[in-house]
């Protein structure tokens, strides 16, 4: 399976992106699409996930109330919408799929800067 992001880019604080994750290969109803985060220097983080039907969504305190993740199955496509962008929220934003242990799958990542 293959899993590719776009979207990324530079904004100014309060603007907004949304970022898109492509796959193939997988069938990608029965996995969980996750996104991840990291800053230069950091640890990579969960930033938002959801489940295969779409029906669970969680995401780290730091985004919430302010990112959005979503999945269009048919389309097999899923989504970070990101508004309100902080400085904070600089680093390479990387797309999961996830099925059990054993079957995850990693894009090269996009990146997203924040500055005035």
């Amino acid at each position: 399976g293959q899993v590719v992001e776009s979207g990324g880019g530079s904004v100014q604080p309060g603007e907004s992106l949304r970022l898109s994750c492509a796959t193939s290969g997988i069938i990608f109803g029965t996995y969980s699409m996750n996104w991840y985060r990291q800053a230069p220097g950091g640890q990579r983080e969960l930033v938002a996930g959801i489940s295969a039907g779409g029906t669970r969504i969680n995401y780290a305190d730091s985004v919430k109330d302010r990112f959005t993740i979503s999945r269009d199955n048919v389309k097999q496509v899923a989504y970070l919408q990101m508004d309100s962008l902080k400085p904070d929220d600089t680093a390479v934003y990387y797309c999961n799929a996830a099925l059990g242990a054993n079957h995850n799958f990693w894009g090269p990542g996009t990146q997203v800067v924040v500055c005035p």
